[in-house]
């Protein structure tokens, strides 16, 4: 499907120099009395790989919509990892390099949507949030309670993020899957 450059968005994938690209940003440029622009930044959804590219506003580019399947990861073996989809209960296992971005929000059971291009799965997104139990962490200061301090806490899922001095081993936090960070403690 053939869209203008003004109508790129952030996570639209487009089919551009033989390769399928994701959009991870874009800005719009109106050097004075010249044309438009639309600047964006470009990840290869195949090789992972960045570019820069500039398209002039009147340029038409194209969009390629990938088919989003509901499934659920089920365990990870070596380097595989086995998900299902939930509606035919298909399975289907995914190497490493294309779930290294999420692997450390994945627990069993978690639902996540996996994208295809004909047949092919390309990308797994993560919900919004996700609860992960801490493993390890020091115990927390109690002078701290006015400070923003923040230490280091190790998830069941090998994951380290910095959390709030009153988090201890055995909680149960929300993590935001965007932005890598705390969001709230659920006991």
């Amino acid at each position: 499907m053939l869209i203008q450059a003004t109508q790129l968005r952030p996570g639209m994938v487009l089919e551009y120099n033989g390769g399928l690209w994701r959009v991870m940003t874009i800005s719009h440029i109106t050097p004075g009395n010249w044309r438009g622009m639309v600047q964006t930044k470009l990840r290869n959804i195949q090789t992972g790989t960045q570019t820069e590219n500039r398209f002039r506003s009147e340029d038409r580019v194209e969009r390629v919509i990938l088919d989003q399947v509901r499934m659920e990861f089920l365990y990870k073996e070596g380097s595989d990892f086995h998900f299902m989809n939930t509606e035919t209960y298909d399975q289907i296992t995914l190497p490493e390099e294309l779930v290294e971005d999420v692997e450390g929000f994945l627990t069993p059971n978690l639902q996540v949507e996996v994208e295809f291009f004909e047949s092919t799965p390309l990308n797994v997104t993560l919900p919004k949030t996700v609860a992960l139990k801490v493993v390890e962490t020091e115990p927390g200061i109690r002078t701290a309670a006015v400070t923003n301090t923040l230490k280091p806490a190790k998830t069941e899922t090998g994951l380290v993020i910095q959390v709030p001095h009153f988090v201890n081993e055995g909680d149960v936090i929300t993590i935001n899957t965007e932005t890598k960070e705390y969001a709230s403690r659920t006991k």
